[in-house]
């Protein structure tokens, strides 16, 4: 047995087009797929215990390599046995290589998916009042640290040590993070980047596990870009296909009303024996989206950040429980909902802690917004499996997305 088999997928259930269900193994456990990845970007799931996090259905956690690097350092996590030991969570982890982190210091944006490119289209762009902290050159990144503005470079190398030294079950190659703002000849160059990069990852990556045989085997996946144009984003796929990963991450900016046309692009030219992981993604519409055009696991950070700003997700659509109107709502934010928050707190009880500013207010509130995503994609599989998919489909987008329409 190779050290390379303690990873391995299977794919379940083929459904109609490219959607699927599977299995995804590791050396801490599986994922049952589609699966939604919570995100715990400094080794934390935000105001939420990694016990709870089991407990509300979560399979598989994922940090983010570049914080971890700044603080408190990938050695210290090395130390403590690994990601997932030192955050004390019993199931497979993900690392991001940091490559969105260079989009983000570079040009100051913080979100992707809905992005309009028709606005303006230059490669010297920033996002208003915002200092660029990262520099990209065809080696790696030199990047400002937002913490003490220390200077530190990022090559696909020292990605692939960070990652190895972090020890996730699951991490990503170094790639150029774009946005939809570049130009076209930007985006041609980031994607010849990116695919020199993945190849020096691969060749790191296989020297670590070489010399670090005595941790559990880690699964690398290359990362897809090419932005919003077809013949970039296939023949992106077409390039890291071809090399040895174990599975593929779809990156980079994606316009949201193109993400199932995007993604269909690169799934059409992957193959269908490795997983593949869409990183970042916005409401319920784009999982199932994402979902129906082969998508076997994908993250976000919307339902924490979005729960410690008083966002609260509920069966008819997403609500302010800081609002008035719940001053004196004595009921469970969904009485059908079986997590921690609605059983035990009202609606009332988390608008008084909002109001009053109490730290337990993002704690129940993420609770609730994490078992919401992570038991949709569960009941999207499900549905998948057994043949209801297009009428609980149906179903639940008119009733989550109807007080938005006005109907």
């Amino acid at each position: 047995m190779t050290v390379r088999s303690a990873f391995a997928f299977e794919t379940t259930f083929q459904g109609e087009g490219l959607a699927r269900a599977g299995v995804i193994t590791t050396p801490h456990g599986q994922i049952q797929t589609p699966a939604f990845i919570p995100v715990g970007t400094k080794a934390t799931v935000k105001a939420v215990l990694p016990e709870t996090m089991s407990e509300l259905g979560a399979q598989a956690l994922l940090a983010n390599a570049y914080h971890l690097y700044l603080q408190p350092g990938p050695d210290v996590v090395d130390e403590a046995g690994g990601l997932a030991k030192f955050m004390n969570w019993p199931g497979p982890t993900f690392t991001d290589s940091g490559g969105f982190q260079v989009l983000s210091l570079g040009v100051g944006f913080k979100k992707v998916l809905a992005m309009d490119a028709s606005v303006v289209q230059r490669d010297d762009v920033i996002a208003a009042n915002k200092e660029r902290l990262a520099h990209v050159d065809d080696d790696g990144v030199t990047f400002k640290s937002h913490i003490d503005g220390s200077l530190h470079r990022f090559t696909p190398e020292v990605s692939m040590q960070v990652q190895h030294q972090l020890g996730a079950d699951i991490i990503f190659a170094f790639d150029e993070c774009t946005t939809l703002l570049n130009t076209r000849s930007y985006q041609e160059l980031a994607v010849e980047r990116t695919s020199a990069w993945a190849t020096r990852c691969i060749n790191e990556h296989q020297r670590l596990t070489q010399i670090r045989s005595h941790r559990p085997y880690q699964a690398l996946f290359g990362v897809i870009q090419g932005a919003q144009y077809e013949d970039l984003r296939r023949r992106a796929a077409q390039e890291l296909n071809a090399m040895d990963f174990d599975g593929f991450g779809i990156g980079g900016a994606l316009d949201k009303h193109e993400l199932g046309t995007i993604v269909r692009w690169v799934n059409e030219e992957l193959t269908p024996t490795k997983p593949r992981h869409l990183l970042g993604i916005g409401g319920p519409d784009d999982f199932f989206v994402a979902i129906e055009q082969g998508v076997d696991t994908f993250d976000c950070v919307s339902p924490t950040r979005e729960a410690r700003n008083h966002a609260i997700y509920g069966p008819t659509g997403r609500f302010n429980v800081s609002n008035a109107i719940y001053k004196r709502d004595f009921n469970p934010i969904d009485d059908d909902c079986l997590c921690y928050t609605c059983q035990h707190y009202t609606k009332a009880y988390l608008h008084h802690l909002f109001k009053a500013k109490e730290i337990l207010g993002s704690t129940l509130a993420s609770i609730h917004n994490e078992w919401f995503t992570v038991q949709l994609v569960q009941r999207i599989r499900a549905t998948l499996i057994d043949g209801s998919y297009q009428d609980f489909k149906r179903e639940f987008l008119a009733k989550y997305y109807r007080a938005q329409s006005g109907k």
